[in-house]
């Protein structure tokens, strides 16, 4: 039954592709492709008067609160060659299977 089902679905995509091969709205002509001309072309003109980005920032304190940047404990970094060295310590002294099993 799947196959049947399989084969039918097949068939009618075939049709399908073929109807659209056949009836298809291109036509089979080469057209030649042209590219629109811009009637705008770029021309010299004076640059626009400068503003600043930063006409509206002032200046912010405040006092009390200390930020964490400024006391954090920085954390301890342990290099990738020890902790390779400790793994393949740890994999040595693992206990090794006693049973071996083969087929």
């Amino acid at each position: 039954m799947k196959h049947l089902f399989f084969l039918f679905v097949v068939c009618v995509m075939c049709a399908a592709g073929a109807n659209a091969q056949v009836s298809g709205s291109i036509s089979s002509q080469a057209q030649p492709w042209t590219i629109s001309g811009n009637p705008q072309r770029a021309t010299q003109t004076d640059m626009a008067t400068p503003y600043s980005l930063m006409e509206r920032s002032g200046t912010v304190s405040a006092h009390g609160e200390r930020p964490l940047w400024e006391f954090a404990i920085e954390a301890p970094v342990v290099p990738l060659g020890d902790s390779a060295r400790e793994l393949r310590k740890e994999h040595a002294a693992v206990k090794k299977a006693v049973k071996v099993w083969t087929n």
